[in-house]
């Protein structure tokens, strides 16, 4: 039997199972293209955090990192949150604790802590407001505050700080492994072999090849772009399975991705994985309940934030 037989057989399967589980499985644009086809939904952090936090199904198995299982749960705390392999986890996320965010806190008494989602539920725990990187320039930009505290990427944050320049923002030394080794040279390289083709870059890629990019977006707003774009031709600068998810819902225009923008973290979910999770709803998500409280108050108010409302109020 063929590798293709077997992956279809198995994509069939899952399908079968979404419906007699009650399960929604939720897909991140940097997982495998043969788990892409099988979501209900394919999205970057913040649009899965939206369908997980109105999600009616009992079962909700992500196919992300860590980080992005538990604020599902967090956000949906009465659904059963299935992550298909526990060892797809972050690396940056880890590159920030609570002991060390506890230190940096109190050398900035008062100061707002805004937290990526890229983080542990522990750490959101102790945090003010969480972003992404879709809506981390208007999450600090909605701060009163003139000094802010932002982690753990510090890549994203010299990209907010480019665009919101009468807030001092403190930077925690985080950074993302894909993107900080996504170079000027990828680009350049790319850009000589399809020199019509517009740079789109992700924001937690390196101020140098932040300069060299025609336009700057998270993996949504990398999709509106191509769609409004009068372009046909563009090099993307993430990772590189999210040309997949655009090739096939913007199959008109042509994308290249850099060969090695590859996150190992996200590729650890197999479809076997996926299949065995869909069958016995395992491995669960589970966070103290303490710390889960605590986490989705901040995570609430980037969700209000990103719907337009207000989450401060002074």
């Amino acid at each position: 039997m063929t590798s293709k037989k077997i992956i279809s057989q198995m994509q069939e399967r899952i399908g079968e199972l979404k419906k007699s589980q009650d399960a929604l499985l939720l897909v991140h644009n940097y997982q495998r293209p043969e788990i892409q086809d099988v979501a209900d939904v394919v999205g970057d952090s913040f649009g899965l955090s939206q369908k997980a936090q109105t999600a009616t199904q009992a079962n909700i198995v992500f196919c992300g990192v860590d980080f992005m299982a538990e604020s599902a749960l967090i956000l949906n705390p009465s659904k059963n949150v299935i992550h298909p392999n526990p060892e797809s986890k972050c690396p940056m996320a880890a590159m920030v604790d609570p002991v060390g965010l506890m230190a940096l806190k109190a050398k900035n008494p008062g100061v707002p802590v805004v937290a990526y989602v890229n983080t542990s539920a522990a750490v959101k725990a102790l945090v003010d407001v969480c972003c992404t990187s879709s809506n981390a320039v208007k999450v600090i930009g909605s701060l009163p505050d003139k000094k802010v505290i932002f982690i753990p990427d510090s890549n994203l944050g010299l990209y907010v700080q480019r665009t919101i320049k009468d807030k001092e923002i403190v930077l925690w030394p985080g950074y993302c492994h894909t993107h900080q080794d996504l170079t000027v040279e990828n680009l350049k390289e790319l850009k000589r072999r399809h020199h019509s083709a517009l740079v789109i870059v992700h924001p937690e890629c390196v101020p140098a090849v932040i300069d060299l990019a025609d336009a700057v977006a998270s993996t949504e707003g990398m999709l509106e772009y191509v769609k409004k774009s009068d372009k046909r031709e563009f090099i993307i600068g993430t990772e590189r399975e999210m040309v997949y998810r655009l090739t096939k819902e913007v199959p008109y225009k042509l994308f290249y991705q850099v060969d090695t923008a590859v996150c190992p973290a996200m590729k650890k979910i197999t479809l076997k994985d996926v299949l065995k999770s869909m069958e016995t709803l395992e491995p669960k998500v589970k966070i103290p309940k303490d710390i889960m409280d605590k986490a989705r108050a901040p995570l609430e108010k980037m969700m209000r934030i990103g719907r337009g409302e207000a989450a401060f109020v002074k």
